[in-house]
């Protein structure tokens, strides 16, 4: 074998080995391991008065499930979770430790599925986490595990705004 093809395996096998990582707040490998297997990711960066979004999908037998994070600066941060914050309605729940002001509730999942969100800060950046899932009762997403697992996943990306 030549020194120059023993040196393009030796070089390019790490940049096999890693996970994809195009959002800048969770990777590919801990949102899969949240969905429940192989997740894949879509991300947008921000531009003028949109939000940068991360969009993680998993499909599985008969299920689909999704994390979607959305981070936007904005100018009055606290103003701004205000209004972020009336997606949640009445039931939202404080979060001791992640970010600023952070608050989790169920969310409005349009489809028969379940769902839980996550709205918070962290300095001048607004954030919004959803996980759902599509089946109503899902064994892997149960209420519990929906609460516990979007938890993670605030932790991780109110983190990584630090």
């Amino acid at each position: 074998m030549s020194k120059g093809l023993v040196a393009l395996c030796l070089l390019g096998l790490p940049a096999l080995c890693h996970a994809k990582n195009n959002c800048p707040w969770i990777n590919e490998a801990t949102t899969g391991g949240l969905l429940g297997g192989t997740a894949v990711n879509e991300f947008t960066d921000a531009t003028a008065g949109q939000s940068a979004v991360c969009k993680f999908t998993y499909d599985g037998p008969g299920v689909t499930r999704t994390l979607v994070v959305t981070v936007e600066v904005a100018a009055a941060p606290k103003e701004r979770l205000a209004v972020v914050a009336r997606t949640c309605g009445s039931d939202a729940v404080p979060l001791q430790a992640i970010g600023n002001e952070a608050q989790v509730c169920t969310a409005d999942i349009k489809k028969a599925g379940s769902g839980e969100r996550v709205v918070g800060r962290v300095r001048d950046q607004v954030f919004t986490i959803t996980l759902s899932s599509t089946m109503k009762n899902d064994s892997l997403l149960t209420r519990d595990e929906l609460r516990s697992r979007i938890y993670t996943a605030a932790e991780q990306v109110a983190g990584n705004l630090f």
